[in-house]
C-alpha cells in the first residue's frame, strides 16, 4: 500500500499540441490505399477504408492487431498518405497570422533582435505571475510582427498576405496578386526557427507551424463510424465513412496525375478537390463552400458537427448525460405544503426507489414494504441479497416468503415515502437555487406540487413549465443535500444578500389586510386562521370584549414572532399623501414591533415581498437562522392567503377606467401633435423643410412625423 501511495503524482496541468505527420503514422496500423469497402463476399478489404485491422465491429470476430473481439477491441487508427500537402481548416487564422509575422525569404519572426530579447523577458514575467494573460502576450506579438514592413534579419521587402476564406492564401506582389499554394506555405513555416515559433506563442515539441498543413491524414477507428446492416441486407455507411472514401479516391486518382506528368491545370484542379473533402470531412459548415450532402441531399454531419452545438459529444455526451432515479413532468402551486416539501405522485413514488439497507431496528418495517409490493404504495420493487444478486418483486408470486427470508446485509429498494430526500431543478440552471433539496410529500394527481413562495429562486411559473426531480441513492448524499441544499438554507440571496424567497401575489395582499388597522376578527375567524397556521396555544387577550370579543390581524404575527424581536421600519405606502415619520402615524404606514408585539405599521411588499432587501422578514430570516424562517414562513404566510380567502379582493370595472381629466389633457396632447404635424406637412409643401443629411425630403418628413407622434404616445402614456 505504501509503495502504491509514493508512486502517486499530482496532474499539474494538460497539454494540448498537434500531432506531427510521424506521430500520425506511428500511431496507425494499416495505411489506406483504396476507396473500395467491401469485396464480393462481403468482407472488408484490406488497405480500404473498413480494413479489420481498423477494429472489428462484426460480432463473432477477433480483431487481426490485438486479438479481443467486438466489445473488447478499442479500435485502430489508421492514415492515409497524401499525394499534395492540403491546409487543416481549423488552422486558417493562426496559418495567416504567423506567415504575417515572420519574413517570406528568411523565414525569421519581424522583430528586431532587441524586440526579440524585450518580448522574451515579458513572457517569462507573464509566465511566472500572470500565465492567463500569455494569450494576449501573443496575440500582441503576433500583430506587432505583421506591422513590419522590412525585415531586421535579411533586410527583405515584405509582402501582404492576404487570406480568402475558408484556405485559399494570396501573396501581393509589385505586378499584382499570387496564390500560395499549400507547398510553399508548407516550406516557409517548416524553416521558422523554434526559437521564433515560442515567440509566436506556440510550443515547438507540441506544435509545429508546419503540421497545420496536413500531409498525412489520420483515419479513426471504424467503432468511430460503425456500418448499420438495413433490413434489405444492404450496408449502410457512417457520413465520416462516405468522406474517407471521397478523400482516398480523389488522392489517389492526383497521385496517379502526378505519376503521368499529367497538365497543371488537371493537377490543380485535383488538389483543390482534394482540399474541399478534407476541409469538409473536418468541418462541413465553413462558410464559402458547399457542404457535402447525401445522395437524399442531407449535409453530412462530420467530425466538427460532432463535437459543437447542443448536440454535439461536449454538451450532449459529456456536460449532460441522461440518468436514473429521475423525473420530470409539469409543475403546479400548492399553498399548503411545507417550503422545504415538493408534492410528487404517486404514480411516480412507485417507480422512484431508495435504497435501505435493512438492520435489526427496520427489519419489520422493510418486510411490510416487501409484502406490498411493487404495486401497492408504499412497496418496494427489487431486493438486493449480500451476495449481489436483485430480485424483481414483479417476478415474484410468494411475497411473504421472500419478505420472511429478509436479513441484516439485504437492501430494499422501497418506494418514495413522505420525508424522503430529493433534489428539484428547473432548467436553464443559472444560479446555484436552481437546483434545491426538497423532502418528498407524496400527492394523488399527476403533476409535481411546489410552493408558490419557492418559485422566485427556480424563476418558475405555473403556465406549463417543466422541472426534473432526482432522487439520492445514499445516505452520505443524503446528509449533504439536508446541510447544504435544503430550501430553507437558500432563503437569502447570495446575489443581494435580501430573501430570494418571499411573499408575492395573494401572499402580500392578503397580509396587508390582514394586518390593516380597520381588521377587527371574531373569534371563529381567529380559529380559522390559527388552525390553518398550524398554532397550538391559548389565544391572547381580545382588544375588543363587548359587544363580543374581538382580535387584530396584528395579534395573531405576533404569536409567531420571537419574544426578544424588536423592528421600527416604514411600509411601502409610507409615501405621497400617507407619508409620515411618527410612530403614532394616524395612516398606520411606520411598522414597530417591540418585544415580539406587533405594535403599529402594515405588513407589505416591502416587508414581506422577495427580492426585498432590510425587510422584516429579512431582520427575521438573518437574525433568527433557517429553522425559525421555515417556521414563520410555513405557518404565517400560510394565514394571509387564507384570510385574502375570507376577506376576498374586488376589482371593479370603474377601477381601470380613465378619469375625464385625464382623456381631457391626452386630447389636448394630441391636438398640439396634430398641429405640428400639419406644419411639417405646410413646410414640405412649401419647400421650407431642410433635408436630415444622407436623406431625401420625403424620408426627412417621415422621420420627423414619426418622432412628434412618437413623443405625444409617451406623454399620453405618463398621463
Amino acid at each position: 500500500m505504501s509503495s502504491f501511495a509514493s508512486q502517486r503524482k499530482i496532474l499539474e496541468y494538460i497539454k494540448f499540441g498537434v500531432l506531427s505527420p510521424d506521430e500520425i503514422r506511428k500511431m496507425s496500423r494499416v495505411q489506406i490505399i483504396t476507396s473500395e469497402t467491401y469485396d464480393e463476399d462481403g468482407m472488408p478489404i484490406q488497405g480500404g477504408v473498413m480494413d479489420p485491422r481498423l477494429g472489428v465491429i462484426e460480432p463473432g470476430q477477433k480483431c487481426p492487431i490485438c486479438g479481443n473481439t467486438m466489445h473488447t477491441c478499442p479500435g485502430h487508427f489508421g492514415h492515409i498518405e497524401l499525394a499534395k500537402p492540403v491546409i487543416h481548416v481549423g488552422f486558417v487564422k493562426d496559418i495567416h497570422e504567423i506567415l504575417s509575422s515572420t519574413c517570406w525569404k528568411c523565414s525569421r519572426i519581424l522583430l528586431s533582435d532587441e524586440e526579440i530579447k524585450e518580448f522574451k523577458k515579458l513572457i517569462e514575467r507573464v509566465e511566472k505571475n500572470f500565465p492567463q494573460l500569455l494569450p494576449r502576450v501573443y496575440d500582441y506579438i503576433r500583430a506587432r510582427a505583421s506591422k513590419t514592413q522590412e525585415c531586421p534579419h535579411c533586410g527583405a521587402k515584405q509582402k501582404k498576405i492576404r487570406l480568402e476564406k475558408p484556405t485559399n492564401f494570396y501573396e501581393e506582389e509589385a505586378g499584382g496578386i499570387r496564390k500560395l499554394n499549400p507547398d510553399e506555405i508548407r516550406v516557409r513555416l517548416a524553416n521558422i526557427p523554434d526559437e521564433d515559433v515560442r515567440l509566436l506563442g506556440l510550443d515547438p515539441k507540441e506544435a509545429r507551424p508546419e503540421w497545420f498543413v496536413l500531409t498525412v491524414l489520420p483515419v479513426p477507428p471504424a467503432h468511430v463510424r460503425p456500418s448499420i446492416m438495413l433490413e434489405t441486407g444492404m450496408r449502410s455507411e457512417d457520413d465520416l465513412t462516405h468522406k474517407l472514401v471521397d478523400i482516398v479516391r480523389t488522392n489517389q486518382r492526383l497521385k496517379e496525375s502526378l505519376e503521368a506528368a499529367a497538365p497543371p491545370i488537371v493537377i490543380d484542379d485535383l488538389w483543390e478537390l482534394l482540399q474541399y473533402h478534407v476541409t469538409t470531412y473536418i468541418d462541413n459548415e465553413v462558410p464559402g463552400i458547399p457542404p457535402a450532402v447525401h445522395r437524399t441531399g442531407r449535409p453530412l454531419k462530420t467530425l466538427a458537427q460532432r463535437l459543437k452545438g447542443k448536440e454535439g459529444r461536449f454538451r450532449s455526451n459529456l456536460s449532460g448525460k441522461r440518468v436514473d432515479f429521475s423525473a420530470r413532468t409539469v409543475i403546479s402551486p400548492d399553498p399548503n405544503i411545507g417550503i422545504n416539501e415538493v408534492g410528487v405522485p404517486q404514480e411516480m413514488a412507485m417507480v422512484l426507489t431508495v435504497p435501505v439497507r435493512v438492520t435489526p431496528w427496520n427489519i419489520e418495517e422493510m418486510r411490510k414494504y416487501v409484502l406490498n409490493g411493487p404495486y401497492k404504495w408504499p412497496g418496494a420493487n427489487y431486493i438486493i441479497r449480500p451476495d449481489g444478486k436483485r430480485i424483481d418483486l414483479r417476478f415474484i408470486k410468494d411475497l411473504k416468503a421472500i419478505a420472511a427470508s429478509l436479513a441484516p446485509g439485504f437492501v430494499v429498494e422501497r418506494h418514495l415515502i413522505d420525508g424522503d430526500i430529493v433534489l428539484f431543478n428547473r432548467q436553464p440552471s443559472l444560479h446555484r437555487m436552481s437546483i434545491m433539496a426538497h423532502k418528498v410529500r407524496v400527492l394523488p394527481g399527476r403533476t409535481f406540487r411546489l410552493n408558490l413562495l419557492v418559485c422566485p429562486p427556480y424563476n418558475a411559473d405555473f403556465d406549463g413549465d417543466e422541472m426534473n426531480l432526482h432522487v439520492i441513492q445514499s445516505e452520505e448524499a443524503r446528509a449533504e443535500a439536508i446541510e447544504l441544499m435544503l430550501v430553507k438554507h437558500h432563503i437569502l440571496s447570495p446575489r443581494y444578500g435580501g430573501p430570494i424567497i418571499g411573499g408575492l401575489q395573494d401572499y402580500i395582499t392578503g397580509a396587508y389586510l390582514l394586518t390593516s388597522k380597520s381588521t377587527i376578527l371574531t373569534k371563529e375567524e381567529v380559529m380559522e386562521l390559527l388552525s390553518v397556521s398550524g398554532y397550538r396555544g391559548e389565544l391572547p387577550e381580545p382588544v375588543i370584549y363587548s359587544p363580543k370579543p374581538m382580535w387584530t390581524g396584528k395579534q395573531l404575527v405576533s404569536l409567531f414572532l420571537p419574544p426578544n424581536f424588536n423592528l421600527k421600519q416604514k411600509a411601502n405606502v409610507n409615501t405621497g399623501k400617507l407619508k409620515c415619520d411618527s410612530e403614532d402615524c394616524f395612516n398606520d404606514t411606520i411598522i414597530v414591533i417591540k418585544k415580539g408585539f406587533f405594535a403599529t405599521g402594515v405588513l407589505d411588499k416591502k416587508s414581506i415581498g422577495s427580492q426585498q432587501p432590510e425587510s422584516f422578514y429579512h431582520w427575521l430570516v438573518k437574525e433568527y437562522g433557517p429553522d425559525f424562517a421555515t417556521y414563520f414562513t410555513d405557518r404565517v404566510f400560510k394565514m394571509f392567503v387564507r384570510f385574502a380567502e375570507m376577506h376576498g379582493f374586488t376589482m371593479a370595472y370603474d377601477d381601470v377606467v380613465i378619469p375625464e381629466e385625464a382623456i381631457a389633457k391626452i386630447k389636448e396632447v394630441m391636438r398640439e401633435a396634430e398641429q405640428d404635424v400639419r406644419s411639417l406637412i405646410q413646410e414640405y409643401i412649401e419647400g421650407r423643410l431642410e433635408p436630415l443629411p444622407g436623406q431625401t425630403l420625403e424620408e426627412t418628413l417621415e422621420n420627423k412625423i414619426m418622432q412628434r407622434l412618437s413623443r405625444a404616445r409617451d406623454k399620453a402614456g405618463e398621463i
